[in-house]
């Protein structure tokens, strides 16, 4: 049975281009229930990804001096970002302003202007569809691995037990539809709990297994310098992709606000998401430590581009089963946690532009038996199975899973880890030209961008070369 009803407002207001009071009237009618805990699920849920499987291949590639150390200086990196940017919810002040800023462009455009936000969301929407593609490609890898491993435990490890993405990156796009139709962000705290969970679950597995071959093994494999190369220019290029790979193993700024938006208070929003960002990041830097230093003791300058794929490890097939099967879960929702918002700001600005038309002002109400009613909404279903499509095409085309992470987290880490948050701390808090502070400040934003560019390079150039050969 589908009954129609009126809706005022089809698109969660996560990300506004205008604060009006029209759509801040509109907003009220979420409840903000959100706390520390489940602030610090979504965070997990964001960060811990696909990334963190990347890790032991980035260490291999920079050695046991620079892998760890890079690992670290992203995270403080990292906790020095958010905690700049959780004082941008509100405007202008950071615990009373009668502004409410719903997404990060919104930030951007209350302390920094229009044309800045037009250049913010440029990169904000580029690295949530960005995410979209990495979690089709890291999902339909740990699918295939799945297969994979069986086929070795029946067949033996020198079996040919080879399988293409394509089909398994279909399927993860046909998973990606229905739960595409979550309304909002609001609704969407149960999938980030479950996924933080399982998100756990394969971190600890990752790492016990490479601390269980280290000690069957009776040795730590690796080098200071890393993975030896025929000429510096190779170095050069696995280096920044390595770099790379990091950088997108940590970057989640472009959700905080959105996570901030979700928080009840008292207390104030930006001290409850203070708390949680800085707890989050630590146990998250915790864990790629473990993860990266175990796995590339155990395999060395050998260590597989993806720990729990490239089946360094045969045994216990039903453990490292578990494990991929915890990755596949995890990025169902890891995908909706940064599609929500592309989401909701396209199916606003349609809204902005049709306010009359009944395919985005209805929403029908499906009655099925046993099973919860559903709201389905035209435009919701449509333009919501387009871009999963689109996603899935794309994922399908460049399935290189190194390559792909490391493009986008060269491509996003300056713009909105480092130089909008940055910007927008000295814009609130009045800081002088030449000041020490703004010296400090400017010094840090150059350095990322150096590290950032040196990435981007490399990360591309082993982009191209994987498709090309």
């Amino acid at each position: 049975m589908v009954e129609v009803e009126e809706t005022e407002e089809l698109a969660s207001p996560l990300l506004a281009d205008v604060p009006s009071s029209s759509s801040r009237k509109s907003h009220r009618s979420f409840k903000r229930t959100g706390t520390v805990w489940t602030a610090i699920a979504h965070i997990i849920t964001g960060v811990i990804g696909s990334g963190v499987l990347s890790l032991a291949w980035s260490m291999a590639q920079l050695g046991w001096i620079a892998g760890p150390l890079g690992i670290l200086v992203f995270g403080v990196i990292s906790i020095i970002s958010s905690l700049l940017l959780c004082d941008c919810y509100r405007y202008p002040n950071p615990e009373v302003g009668h502004i409410r800023n719903r997404s990060y462009s919104q930030a951007v455009r209350s302390y920094l202007g229009k044309k800045s936000m037009y250049v913010c969301e440029i990169f904000v929407q580029e690295s949530y569809y960005g995410y979209g593609i990495a979690y089709t490609i890291t999902s339909a890898i740990s699918m295939r691995a799945i297969r994979r491993s069986n086929c070795f435990h029946n067949k033996g490890h020198d079996a040919p037990c080879e399988f293409g993405d394509n089909f398994y990156i279909l399927l993860f796009g046909v998973i990606q539809i229905p739960f595409s139709q979550i309304p909002n962000f609001h609704e969407m705290e149960w999938l980030s709990i479950f996924a933080a969970i399982m998100s756990f679950a394969y971190t600890l597995i990752g790492t016990a297994l490479g601390l269980a071959k280290v000690i069957g093994d009776g040795r730590i494999r690796g080098d200071i310098t890393g993975v030896s190369t025929t000429n510096i220019a190779e170095k050069v290029w696995l280096t920044s992709q390595a770099v790379g790979d990091i950088a997108f193993a940590y970057t989640y700024n472009i959700i905080l606000v959105e996570i901030e938006d979700t928080l009840k208070d008292p207390p104030p929003q930006n001290r409850t998401m203070k708390k949680a960002s800085t707890a989050a990041v630590l146990l998250i830097t915790f864990f790629f430590l473990c993860c990266g230093c175990f796995g590339y003791a155990a395999f060395g300058n050998q260590a597989p581009g993806n720990i729990l794929t490239g089946f360094g490890f045969y045994e216990p097939y039903w453990l490292i089963d578990f494990a991929n099967v915890c990755i596949v879960l995890h990025l169902v929702g890891g995908y909706q946690v940064y599609s929500q918002p592309l989401f909701a700001a396209a199916e606003r600005w349609i809204a902005k532009k049709l306010p009359n038309s009944e395919v985005i002002n209805k929403n029908y109400t499906l009655k099925l038996p046993v099973l919860p009613e559903v709201r389905l909404n035209v435009l919701r279903l449509c333009f919501r199975t387009a871009y999963v499509a689109s996603t899935t095409a794309l994922a399908m085309l460049f399935p290189y899973f190194n390559q792909v992470l490391g493009v986008l987290g060269a491509l996003n880490f300056w713009p909105l880890a480092i130089y909008f948050p940055v910007e927008m701390y000295l814009v609130q808090n009045n800081v002088r030209a030449w000041t020490r502070l703004w010296v400090v400040l400017q010094t840090f934003r150059v350095l990322c961008l150096v590290c950032t560019i040196f990435a981007f390079i490399g990360s591309l150039e082993g982009l191209i070369n994987s498709k090309l050969t």
